[in-house]
């Protein structure tokens, strides 16, 4: 145990002794590095600042929008030229009244119609190869909306009033054509022409070929034939010149034959094999019983 002289004197020991302090801080080198950290962030903030507020003045960011682009009520306004890396999809395109729609691309333009499933219906593809469409039918109209051309599956209907052929060879045809007028150029010869098959021509009501500054001509390999099914009449007509029949056969089939009178008529217990072609002032062809003379006056009842 302590006495009591030990104790005072150990507080007379520590009272005598001088209270130490302690600083708090950051002192020296630590210190001149973090107001250098610090003064750095305040010039890369500033930098900062200044290129966000210059990319906002270069592309023109304002409320409405971003430059040439716009954000209306009925949806995006661009102005002027546009250009897009990656697909659009839109849901309509047009311009400004009165201003023109321009499409340009480096390789295509490709206009796509999909369903709900992503398949393919209908396609439009503009390229350096050609123009090309894809769908189940294509059709042009005019501005009246007119049907001036339509293409599907089944036909193909050409609704203008002419259809023009420009090319030097003409239109080839594989298969059948129907139209109700064939016709040339002024000037120009027309030409229906089969190299290889049969050549024809069928109509309801009858088949009329007509030139009227020029000669017709029919030329074929092996057989020429001119048919009436329903009808008692083929009509040739040429107005100023000839017509010439050049065959080593020439079969007039069903021609009618006239009766001559009864003064002139052969006897009755002989059966006429040979017959006179005798030609109405219409034109007309018929038979009549052959004699010593011409008996196709005697025999004209037919042109009546």
């Amino acid at each position: 145990m302590m006495t009591q002289e030990q104790c005072t004197h150990r507080n007379n020991v520590q009272s005598s002794e001088k209270p130490q302090v302690y600083k708090v801080g950051i002192y020296g080198w630590r210190k001149r590095c973090l107001y250098f950290f610090v003064l750095l962030l305040m010039i890369l903030i500033l930098i900062n600042l200044a290129l966000t507020i210059w990319i906002l003045k270069v592309m023109n960011f304002t409320i409405d929008g971003m430059g040439n682009l716009r954000i209306t009520e009925k949806g995006l306004k661009l102005e002027g030229d546009s250009e897009f890396l990656q697909p659009l999809y839109a849901k309509e395109i047009q311009s400004k009244p009165g201003r023109p729609l321009f499409l340009q691309s480096s390789k295509n333009i490709s206009v796509n119609i999909v369903n709900s499933n992503n398949q393919l219906l209908t396609q439009l593809v503009t390229g350096s190869s050609g123009f090309k469409a894809r769908g189940k039918m294509f059709e042009v109209k005019s501005t009246s909306g007119k049907l001036l051309f339509s293409a599907d599956e089944q036909e193909v209907v050409v609704g203008a009033e002419r259809l023009r052929v420009m090319g030097a060879e003409g239109a080839v045809f594989s298969k059948s054509v129907e139209t109700p007028h064939v016709r040339a150029e002024p000037f120009k010869e027309l030409r229906l022409e089969s190299p290889t098959r049969s050549l024809l021509m069928e109509a309801p009501k009858g088949i009329q070929i007509l030139a009227e500054a020029g000669d017709i001509q029919a030329i074929c390999r092996n057989e020429l034939r001119l048919e009436s099914k329903d009808g008692e009449v083929i009509r040739l007509f040429c107005h100023f010149a000839q017509i010439s029949l050049d065959a080593r056969r020439i079969r007039l089939m069903r021609l009618p034959e006239g009766k001559a009178s009864s003064t002139s008529s052969s006897s009755p217990g002989t059966r006429q094999t040979v017959y006179e072609v005798c030609v109405c002032p219409n034109g007309r062809l018929f038979l009549s019983q052959a004699g010593t003379g011409s008996t196709c006056q005697i025999s004209n009842n037919v042109c009546l």
